[in-house]
């Protein structure tokens, strides 16, 4: 027979997965005005970066700066009625207090007028306001930093409010969803509750490996949070890695970017055990027991307690 001689060492586990890798934060950008489309930024391409606040487009803003000079002219025409009726009131108020008795009328008070040209001044300078956020809105703005994936308008195009410009997404942080095993969740660190430590420190880290081009590569994540529910089909929970900074954008920022869409294999930190035994998984006969060569060179079947199998080894905690 052939014979290995074991030790008990320590040893942290480890839970193979694999998934696909996609952005955290993906949208699309659409029109907000109508108009057509005076400026394209260079960038403004399939796979372009842009930071947060660049210009991407410009719709031509003509027609709207002439709605703010117009907003304008009503607000001031409306804030020279409401001066014109505060006069007319404060005249009012002077002849009651000569002629008339008591509190007065307020129709002869002019109160309701007055009322009505606070509201128009409001009403024309709210009616400004928008036109100036119209106006803003002609200069299609990034909301974060990100990368284009597909843009659907060009220089020249007429679009209308609402009209989507592209498809982008956010290079802070990627996502890569896996799905692990009931049995090996307990491995990870995971209790019953199916809860990550609040800790983001504790949390388990996870390795991605791919091959691009015949070279191997890696990249370092951390496991975030869990799946609302096991999938019905395969019986597995998701465990979503989060990867930042996954194109290396970010200043003093090293290694290799790591591609949107890209299968790869995942590595998860597992829990430490101390004072296991690693046999070779063809050692473990029923899964539970290994043949022992006692001091007389005869071979004894004890049970033993598993704390693991896996594909090519077994771990065993007693017996």
């Amino acid at each position: 027979v052939r014979v290995i001689e074991v030790q008990p060492t320590d040893l942290q586990l480890t839970v193979h997965s694999q998934g696909t890798v996609e952005p955290l934060v993906e949208s699309t950008i659409v029109a907000q005005v109508a108009g057509r489309i005076e400026w394209v930024s260079p960038d403004f391409a399939e796979g372009g970066f842009f930071r947060r606040g660049d210009r991407l487009i410009q719709i031509d803003s003509r027609d709207y700066e002439l709605l703010v000079s117009q907003a304008e002219a009503q607000v001031a025409q409306a804030q020279v009625r409401l001066q014109l009726e505060q006069a007319e009131a404060e005249l009012a108020r002077e002849e009651w207090q000569e002629l008339g008795t008591g509190s007065g009328n307020p129709l002869a008070l002019r109160e309701p007028q007055l009322a009505e040209a606070r509201a128009a001044v409001q009403a024309a300078e709210a009616a400004l306001e928008k036109a100036r956020l119209d106006l803003e809105r002609t200069a299609i703005r990034a909301q974060f930093d990100g990368r284009v994936r597909a843009k659907q308008v060009d220089l020249g195009q007429f679009i209308n409010r609402g009209t989507p410009i592209a498809n982008v997404y956010s290079t802070q942080a990627a996502e890569v969803r896996l799905p692990v095993r009931k049995d090996d969740l307990l491995f990870v660190g995971l209790d019953p509750s199916l809860r990550l430590e609040s800790n983001e420190s504790t949390r388990p880290k996870v390795v991605l490996r791919a091959s691009i081009g015949g070279a191997d590569y890696e990249w370092s994540g951390q496991i975030v949070r869990t799946g609302s529910e096991f999938d019905a089909n395969t019986r597995m929970l998701p465990l979503f890695a989060r990867i930042d900074d996954p194109q290396r954008r970010q200043a003093g920022a090293t290694g290799t970017p790591l591609p949107m869409g890209l299968f790869v294999d995942a590595e998860i930190e597992g829990i430490d055990v101390q004072d296991v035994f690693i046999l070779p998984r063809s050692a473990i006969r029923d899964n539970s027991q290994v043949l022992v060569v006692d001091g007389e060179s005869r071979l004894r079947s004890r049970d033993v307690e598993i704390v693991r199998l896996e594909r090519d080894q077994a771990l065993v905690k007693t017996g």
